[in-house]
């Protein structure tokens, strides 16, 4: 999928423009601001920000909670579109592959809001055409109308191998659509890890990173599933993604063994995330969505120092695509729990800042 390239990368070019982006990323005294206003008002605000060009082409046709996610989701998405543009050589193979997760990300809300018989226009609304597959395909997958005829077409268009098992599986299966996002997710990490060739110090320590982040994602669905009742090596290691760092198939049957939530605290004792969590899972109840806030916040301050110690590198780029993602996340929970009602503490809880 991803062609080698020999030549280093245009670091210091890219890494310029990616840091004069992060300093106009909304601040926590503006996500304040914003949780004391209207809907209407949060969109005067979009409007008057960075995301001035998507409310402004967008508010003829959209108002409300639909203007604000599909201008957000397309204004990161032209972010992106433009860093990948803008990189050379070895990075541009690192961006590359790094966005390709946009493409899983852009299928799965097809299959379900497909699932969910949503309509064409609503299912379009989160969308992020940030990786290889460009609107006028993913315009196509929307049109289809089956989940088989989802997944066929999305594997000749990017090179997937799903299995003809799973596909034909789905129908009259419970818990079908699950099997198939866990084989998609599991997937992204497997092209990711196969498109960067560790030989430069930046390739390297890219992969570092990766790993990193896949130890994060195991850590947390081990965590889910504790949560719902569901523990021990053959319920769990099926869901566990390969390729992680510190949590590898055996640390993570160790993990998927033990019982209870609180009861992993002292096994990840010597993980680098256990500090972020530790808190959580001494409190007399553990919360999961306290946990995956938590290793959200640990997942930022690790770019953030991994840009600071590789400042002409991958990390600075990586530092403000997961920063920017945050932001676009942040806007939503706002604007979401606004129109929803919630209370400002509630809204504020769900914010990672």
């Amino acid at each position: 999928m991803f062609r080698r390239n020999t030549r280093r990368g245009n670091y210091a070019y890219t890494v310029t423009r990616v840091k004069a982006k992060k300093s106009q990323l909304i601040k926590e005294e503006e996500y304040n601001k914003m949780l004391l206003m209207s809907l209407p008002e949060i969109s005067r605000y979009m409007s008057e920000s960075g995301y001035q060009k998507e409310m402004s082409e967008l508010a003829g046709r959209m108002s409300g909670i639909d203007l604000v996610e599909y201008a957000s989701y397309l204004n990161m998405s032209r972010v992106f579109t433009s860093i990948l543009k803008a990189s050379e050589g070895e990075l541009y193979t690192m961006v590359s592959a790094y966005l390709e997760k946009w493409n899983i990300w852009n299928v799965k809300m097809i299959l379900r809001g497909k699932s969910f018989g949503l309509d064409e226009k609503s299912i379009k609304e989160d969308l992020v055409p940030a990786g290889s597959l460009k609107e006028a395909q993913l315009d196509k997958l929307l049109s289809l109308s089956t989940v088989e005829e989802i997944l066929t077409e999305y594997s000749r268009m990017d090179s997937v191998n799903i299995p003809s098992d799973l596909i034909a599986g789905y129908m009259g299966t419970s818990g079908g659509l699950a099997v198939i996002e866990d084989f998609l997710d599991k997937f992204k990490y497997a092209r990711l890890l196969q498109a960067i060739v560790p030989d430069s110090r930046p390739t390297l320590m890219f992969q570092d990173y990766i790993r990193h982040e896949i130890d994060l994602v195991n850590f947390s669905t081990i965590m889910k599933l504790k949560a719902e009742g569901i523990y021990g090596e053959a319920n769990v290691m099926e869901y566990i993604v390969p390729g992680g760092k510190q949590i590898d198939r055996r640390t993570a049957a160790q993990l998927a063994n033990i019982e209870s939530v609180s009861g992993v605290s002292s096994e990840i004792s010597q993980m680098d995330f256990y500090e972020a969590v530790k808190p959580i899972l001494d409190a007399p109840v553990v919360s999961i969505r306290a946990i995956e806030s938590a290793l959200k916040r640990y997942e930022m301050e690790r770019a953030k120092k991994f840009s600071h110690m590789n400042p002409l590198s991958v990390a600075p780029v990586m530092d403000y695509m997961i920063h920017k993602e945050n932001e676009v996340s942040n806007i939503l929970a706002i604007a979401r729990g606004i129109q929803s009602g919630l209370d400002t503490e509630v809204i504020k809880g769900l914010l990672v800042i």
